[in-house]
């Protein structure tokens, strides 16, 4: 083999970089030098563990797990590299073949011999494989340390520069999106703790995620893009979380916070969660009414004071009916509609309402003012509030006010009739 031996690394060399594309860099000084060195190592290494079975193979699992560590950096699989394997080991046993001639060599002593290629090509490519491990499980350490790093600059409040997360995104490989929403999610279980761990979400890989901090969340780009909705619900199954809004990216921290506010709200059953993770566009009220929780529980002592002569049954029924008036512009027939009652008794508590709180129903700020109060106390008492046909906080009282000025009725009232009210 040995006087053979540099003509056959040479020919080893053309036929792997003919037949692998990926190794055929003419220009490319340096890499051409290191497929050479090992190709060259690799087939002395072999004659001299034929000629000595005891000769030392560290260097060259050294050589080889090195091979695999760079095909790894450069993005590559591990496909290329044992293709160049396989065409060097068929070259390598087709040149000692022909030098061998007919008659030189016994059949069992070229039976061995292939035995012993295929065997050396086993553990190079074991080598080859360890060092690609290795080093793939150092780059996705390091870029999933990126990606969190990112997440908290897109989250940090106030914002980072736009310039920093741009240069982290790049050496992150994340592309900024045009809009960004929050995931807040609870802990379930993750390590230790009475709940069994789940899976990790399985999210699309440009959502950035941070199971580790004390409170888990995700990042979504583009989160209104077509069938984004429902990869994020779907990634999310079994997870208790909220959607924050989409925001434009330097505003993610807004996100975050409302996602978490509603979070904490359903958890706290003030926000009844629907299947799947809670949508914060669809609590924007009750975020605002909640964003100062002890404002509109001030508010709503306030304004409801006259409520307080009353017993605890009363006071619910009679807020309850306030509210359906005000949600329904002053309809009383859609309001007995809404409560499930006879239009006689809205009116008979319409009454009650009037002389309880007198002019402050016919003033618009304090119809608007009663609605908020209303909503924050059936939400602070666990009352739910009713669906209606005027979704938005104090369009009731706008929808009063294009009637034009509010009568005044005096006290008592026909039966027949309560105050601000129209069939």
């Amino acid at each position: 083999m040995l006087p053979e031996l540099d003509a056959a690394a040479e020919e080893v060399i053309s036929a792997i970089q003919r037949g692998v594309p990926e190794y055929a860099r003419p220009h490319d000084d340096s890499y051409t030098a290191a497929v050479r060195r090992a190709v060259h190592h690799a087939l002395r290494q072999f004659v001299q563990q034929i000629a000595d079975p005891a000769t030392p193979r560290e260097g060259t699992a050294e050589l080889f797990a090195g091979i695999g560590r760079l095909e790894a950096a450069e993005g590559r699989s591990l496909e290329p590299l044992q293709t160049a394997l396989r065409l060097g080991a068929r070259v390598a046993w087709r040149r000692l073949y022909e030098a061998a001639g007919p008659g030189r060599l016994g059949t069992d002593v070229l039976a061995r011999i292939g035995e012993a290629i295929f065997l050396y090509l086993d553990e190079l490519a074991a080598a080859c494989a360890e060092g690609f491990s290795q080093a793939s499980a150092e780059v996705g350490g390091e870029m999933e340390r990126r990606r969190r790093r990112l997440l908290d600059l897109v989250v940090a409040d106030p914002p980072v520069s736009r310039q920093a997360i741009a240069d982290l995104a790049r050496a992150a490989g994340w592309t900024l999106p045009r809009k960004i929403a929050a995931v807040a999610l609870a802990d379930h279980g993750q390590g230790s703790g009475p709940l069994p761990a789940l899976p990790l979400p399985a999210l699309p890989p440009d959502v950035l995620i941070d199971m580790s901090r004390p409170d888990p969340c995700a990042l979504v780009p583009d989160p209104d893009g077509p069938g984004r909705a429902e990869r994020i619900e779907r990634g999310l199954r079994g997870w208790t979380g909220a959607l924050g809004p989409a925001v434009p990216l330097a505003r993610a921290s807004s996100s975050l916070r409302w996602a978490r506010q509603a979070l904490a709200l359903s958890r706290r059953g003030i926000i009844r969660p629907g299947p799947g993770v809670t949508r914060c566009d669809d609590h924007l009220s009750t975020l605002l009414i909640f964003s100062d929780e002890a404002l509109a529980a001030g508010l709503a002592a306030a304004r409801l004071a006259p409520l307080g002569q009353l017993r605890p049954a009363q006071q619910d029924t009679l807020a309850e009916t306030l509210l359906a008036w005000l949600q329904n512009a002053g309809n009383a027939r859609e309001t007995a509609r809404r409560l499930h009652v006879h239009p006689q008794t809205v009116r008979y508590r319409l009454r009650q309402l009037h002389r309880l709180f007198g002019e402050v129903l016919h003033d618009a700020d304090m119809r608007f003012d009663l609605e908020i109060a209303l909503r924050a106390r059936g939400l602070l008492n666990g009352t739910a509030v009713r669906p209606t046909r005027v979704m938005a906080v104090g369009a009731a009282a706008v929808a009063l006010d294009r009637r034009g000025p509010a009568r005044r009725a005096p006290v008592p009232l026909p039966g027949w009739l309560s105050v601000g009210t129209r069939e």
